[in-house]
């Protein structure tokens, strides 16, 4: 009997155990996922929680309900791995052997890494990219009515790069519908030279933060905060004052992922592009938040992943060389407030353009525009993440990107 190990039950983890269970004959192939959490987050709904969309109910899951027939669910931390003996260690003690290994791990903010970012943890800084610190600055938003909203990206990479520039337009419409949008400035401070990575895209959505009266500054790289001030500082010396600061701290991966020489110093594992392949290690594959690879850290993202993946998997388990056939495929929609929402298509050759998705010339999806239809395939997606990806069953999305439908720039 040979071994599949996959470790990380979050997204990219269980849409590979879900694929490949269909695909590994159960008399062969033993298929086993770790994770720490027997609770699965949909993290893409965190961004609601502040502005009272979603409760905790509406991104907390049990794991148990997407793990296939037929795979080994353990609740256990990863403390080591051995890619030459081919050894995963867990906390509980456990030893765990494979013949192929799947890193599905993601990433978590660490505000430590910050001079001064804990002085003010909870009390007037806030984070929204894990749930308790949803919840908390829920309760904070709820009696925010007047003062100074700045929201800070302290350095790259980190999870799903449009969710800062979405909360700041959330909070736009968050305030103004409360009464009080006239007495809350909202500062958007990043160290990008604009409001986001793809100069077509930073271009639109840079307009639409304007037209929010939302003041965007460029090229501030954070060194720390003084949270007794309430200011950030950059390594310049310039300073920023808040009175409510949405911080998005440092990301890192798995510490035992660095611990095992697995990683580099961050935890990002070093994985060739485009066969999703770990680049130092046999026998290895890698998707989602956890890879280097020059795409977004987003659910999407690993769902595309997936497919390259398992095909690979399969590939070398019969004896031929993985393909390159992943090509940074990311599609995202930014919710923009007053039942909008913006969505983007790209991957690493080709930045987001206008057009329509997902079938071309009908939609019913635009590219790059605020519009009502977006919103409602924002806030279906969490059916479609729940009820099919989770999953493992087809979208009617190709995992590459397709260029029909959209418009490309005149020269």
């Amino acid at each position: 009997m040979r071994h599949l190990l996959i470790l990380g039950a979050g997204a990219g983890g269980t849409i590979v155990a879900n694929m490949i269970r269909q695909k590994l004959p159960e008399s062969e192939w033993q298929i086993t996922i770790v994770d720490r959490d027997d609770r699965h987050h949909y993290q893409a709904g965190y961004l609601f929680i502040p502005f009272g969309i979603y409760g905790e109910a509406d991104v907390l899951k049990p794991k148990k309900e997407f793990i296939p027939r037929g795979v080994d669910f353990i609740v256990d931390e990863v403390v080591q791995i051995d890619k030459a003996a081919r050894v995963v260690s867990t906390r509980g003690g456990r030893r765990l052997d494979y013949d192929w290994l799947v890193i599905a791990t993601g990433c978590d903010i660490h505000p430590e890494e910050i001079d001064g970012m804990l002085d003010g943890w909870r009390k007037e800084i806030f984070d929204y990219y894990t749930l308790d610190g949803a919840i908390a600055l829920a309760k904070k938003l709820r009696y925010f009515n007047k003062g100074r909203l700045v929201l800070n990206i302290a350095e790259f990479p980190y999870k799903c790069p449009i969710a800062p520039l979405e909360f700041v337009f959330m909070a736009d419409w968050f305030f103004t519908v409360n009464g009080c949008r006239d007495q809350v400035e909202i500062e958007f401070v990043t160290p990008l030279d604009n409001v986001f990575t793809k100069p077509v895209a930073a271009k639109a959505l840079a307009a639409v933060a304007e037209q929010k009266q939302i003041n965007v500054r460029p090229y501030f790289d954070l060194a720390q905060v003084n949270a007794a001030e309430k200011t950030i500082e950059s390594h310049k010396g310039e300073t920023v004052g808040y009175d409510l600061l949405v911080a998005i701290p440092p990301n890192m991966g798995d510490k035992a992922l660095i611990d095992s020489g697995i990683s580099d110093p961050v935890g990002f594992v070093a994985t060739d592009n485009e066969t999703l392949k770990a680049q130092d290690a046999e026998r290895i594959f890698v998707l989602g938040d956890t890879t280097n690879v020059p795409t977004s850290k987003a659910g999407s993202v690993a769902h595309y992943m997936a497919y390259t993946l398992v095909d690979n998997l399969i590939r070398e388990i019969d004896g031929y060389d993985a393909q390159a056939k992943f090509d940074g495929h990311a599609t995202c929609f930014l919710a923009s407030g007053f039942e909008k929402a913006i969505l983007l298509d790209f991957n690493y050759k080709v930045e987001p353009l206008p057009g329509k998705f997902p079938f071309p010339g009908m939609g019913p999806f635009t590219l790059l525009e605020e519009t009502m239809s977006n919103h409602w395939g924002k806030m279906m997606f969490r059916w479609v993440y729940w009820n099919l990806m989770m999953k493992g069953l087809d979208l009617p999305l190709e995992p590459q990107m397709n260029l029909a439908g959209k418009i490309r720039p005149t020269a």
